[in-house]
């Protein structure tokens, strides 16, 4: 570990043990004075402090709280994305509940393995799509044959998931417009053109959305910049959506997994992106980084790959929370307890202080 990586760890280890000495000193002095304040004894300090740490155990500590479930049956999901990773998952699992799922495949036309082993269910309530969500087209068709497909067209349709997206990296001056251009079509624009197409049939249900954005929806971070800007997209059209959609009875949620590239980025994937980007740099761009700074590049994106979650089961099953409970949460963080903590405090620590800690 090099000088300045043992640095910041001593420093986020010493501002840990300073918050714990000025919440166990502090914090009772402020209780103390609150109390004096409502004119209750102060010998309820102690209790108060242990009601609120107890309270905070069982945020921590305890499995999710059960909110209620929704009738599954009668209603149908449209999950996009589903030729593999956590689209195709998904949709397996959802069957399963005993809903009927329109499976959006983007090679169903083409016989895409994912595609045909959906389709070997052979259930009525596996309905795969043919579904580019970058086509206008395509949406609108695969809208058409979810219309003629419900038997009830006015609570049918109780949700979409918009999973459908793509993943890359490439720090910003070796990234080429092209590419910003096609992870935001596929990742933000799709997203909003499904809403947008079947949102009258979700607001007619009082039902569901659900957005499968991501953890750099919540901040950014290096070699991140045009999966950041799409899936920030995301998190701003949904807050939009919401807000909107409250008064309508329409749930929306996001669910923000954590690394899992490890799941959906294969070595053969990085190596082959990693040459393109070399290869098609400008040369100054080249020149002035050099080669060997952009092999260390590389060499972090290989290792976040291969450190990443592999199992899906966290993602799949916020996923389905946000659709079957009677009371979603907005977000959902399927993620491992550091990557949680980064976020906590890349997006709640002052600018100033979270760069120093994590860049």
């Amino acid at each position: 570990m090099d000088p300045l990586s043992v640095f910041r760890v001593a420093l986020l280890v010493s501002f840990s043990v300073f918050l714990t000495v000025a919440l166990g000193f502090g914090f009772p002095y402020l209780l103390n004075a609150a109390i004096r304040t409502l004119g209750l004894p102060e010998t309820s300090v102690t209790e108060c402090i242990v009601v609120l740490y107890f309270i905070f155990v069982l945020y921590v500590a305890t499995p999710r709280i059960p909110r209620g479930s929704v009738e599954v049956k009668g209603k149908a999901v449209l999950v996009t994305g589903c030729d593999s990773g956590f689209g195709h998952a998904l949709a397996k699992q959802l069957h399963k509940l005993g809903f009927t799922v329109f499976a959006g495949c983007l090679f169903k036309d083409k016989g895409g393995e994912g595609a045909k082993e959906l389709e070997e269910f052979h259930s009525d309530r596996m309905k795969v799509v043919q579904l580019d969500v970058c086509s206008d087209e395509q949406v609108d068709q695969a809208v058409e044959y979810v219309k003629e497909s419900l038997e009830d067209t006015e609570t049918g349709l109780w949700a979409v998931v918009n999973n459908a997206g793509v993943s890359t990296f490439g720090e910003v001056e070796f990234t080429p417009m092209d590419t910003y251009k096609q992870v935001s079509e596929v990742n933000l624009w799709g997203t909003i053109r499904v809403t947008k197409a079947v949102l009258p049939l979700i607001r007619r249900a009082k039902g569901r959305v659900v957005n499968v954005s991501s953890m750099m929806g919540r901040m950014g971070g290096s070699l991140q910049s045009a999966y950041s800007v799409a899936k920030y997209g995301v998190e701003a059209f949904s807050d939009c959506l919401r807000h909107e959609m409250k008064t309508r009875g329409v749930k929306v949620s996001i669910i923000e997994p954590g690394n899992f590239r490890a799941a959906i980025m294969t070595r053969d994937a990085v190596a082959s992106t990693a040459n393109k980007l070399w290869s098609e740099a400008p040369s100054q761009v080249k020149e002035d980084y050099g080669k060997a700074h952009f092999e260390h590049m590389m060499a972090l994106i290989r290792s976040s790959s291969n450190s990443g979650q592999k199992d899906p089961a966290s993602v799949l099953d916020d996923i389905t929370d946000a659709i079957v409970s009677k009371h979603p949460y907005t977000r959902y963080h399927p993620m491992e307890p550091h990557s949680w903590i980064r976020v906590q405090l890349m997006t709640h620590l002052p600018g100033a202080i979270s760069d120093f800690l994590y860049i």
